[in-house]
């Protein structure tokens, strides 16, 4: 009997996750970035609500409240020639605890010659015993820029609450012209909290992120070195294969975005979305 029970409360924890696709293209016509088709399926949406002078914004929406365990979500964007894009999420995307399977997103990036996207959603919060596998595949023409930026807290500090056990991992990787610039798969399992107490991990820090800037050379990493001195957190960076890459580690996520807003205010022209001024 209790057997029957467990399968049928799995059936119908299955049955209920959230599932999401949003798959769109833009291209420059009149000097303008427009949409071309989409495609919206499931809880996940995008607006676009600030027209631009010759660029175009995109905002992410997921009507679910969050993502827990189970859930699937897929996002596809490709920008044509000498298009500009710039993507963010209406807020920090949560993750709630997983009792069975991980949630799963997968994000794919193309972006063709002298065309930009900046792909800068606000945080990702994961809750006690959260479970994700988020996976990013980018494809850039040899003429394409990128600017894109990731930040994950474990917990909410501010509400006293700590992430201390689950499954995050994450997985990039990067081909520009065809070829694969670059290749990082980052897991942390079991006793998280532990772990990011540990010294040549996190320090005890709970915010983490990434910014990708392509293209990026050692004239851009002096350039934020420069203001090196205000940053409240750990920020490393450095370039290599034609971009460049920071790594942030902050005690809280308030002092991760700052460090963040005053890297990319130095790494690019495109301006913030206005959601992080907030």
């Amino acid at each position: 009997m209790r057997t029957g029970i467990a399968s049928a409360e799995a059936a119908t924890f299955a049955a209920n996750r959230a599932q999401g696709a949003v798959r769109f293209g833009v291209h420059r016509k009149d000097g303008t970035t427009r949409r071309g088709d989409l495609h919206e399926s499931g809880s996940l949406r995008v607006r676009f609500p600030s027209p631009e002078d010759d660029g175009l914004s995109a905002m992410f929406v997921n009507t679910a409240g969050g993502i827990a365990g189970g859930d699937r979500f897929e996002i596809a964007i490709a920008a044509g020639e000498g298009a500009r894009l710039t993507l963010t999420t209406a807020a920090a995307e949560k993750v709630y605890r997983a009792p069975g399977a991980a949630a799963r997103l997968d994000i794919a990036l193309k972006v063709a010659d002298g065309a930009h996207l900046s792909w800068l959603p606000q945080e990702t919060i994961l809750f006690d015993r959260a479970r994700i596998h988020r996976r990013f595949d980018i494809d850039l023409a040899e003429g394409a820029s990128l600017l894109l930026c990731e930040s994950v807290v474990f917990g909410r500090a501010a509400m006293g609450e700590t992430m201390r056990h689950g499954e995050f991992v994450d997985r990039w990787r990067m081909r520009r012209g065809g070829r694969l610039v670059f290749a990082e798969t980052i897991r942390l399992d079991g006793e998280i909290g532990e772990k990011l107490a540990r010294p040549a991990v996190a320090g005890g820090g709970c915010a983490i992120g990434t910014a990708l800037i392509v293209p990026g050379d050692e004239a851009l990493v002096a350039r934020i070195r420069e203001a090196s001195d205000g940053f409240g957190g750990e920020v490393g960076i450095s370039a290599w294969n034609g971009f460049a890459m920071a790594r942030f580690c902050a005690q809280d996520a308030a002092r991760l975005r700052a460090d963040m807003m005053a890297v990319l205010g130095r790494a690019s022209l495109v301006p913030l979305p206005r959601l992080w001024l907030n």
